[in-house]
């Protein structure tokens, strides 16, 4: 796996064990838009611009993005959100 660094990799193997490959997979890779989101903001910080400028802004609008979008992946694989409860009937579709 060399798009994972190495100090990543333990938590990887650990969120694979705990989630299952995608959703392990998937939370690592939130964790990683987290920190960069971090980054973008400790840029604006150190850098005393009295306005966020617009590339930081934009890097930061899309970093936000991705994660929602892993977030709702996250959530379509959710086993118990797809389940239909047990004792439930579900009505049969009108047949025209």
């Amino acid at each position: 796996m060399s798009y994972i660094r190495h100090d990543r990799q333990t938590d990887l193997e650990r969120h694979i064990f705990m989630l299952g490959e995608a959703r392990g997979r998937l939370a690592v890779t939130l964790d990683v838009l987290t920190d960069a989101l971090i980054l973008v903001g400790q840029h604006n910080v150190y850098c005393h611009a009295p306005k966020e400028p617009r590339d930081l802004a934009t890097a930061r609008e899309h970093l936000e993005g991705a994660k929602d979008l892993i977030r709702d992946v996250l959530e379509h694989l959710n086993p118990e959100r797809n389940q239909v409860p047990t004792g439930v009937v579900t009505p049969p579709s009108r047949i025209k």
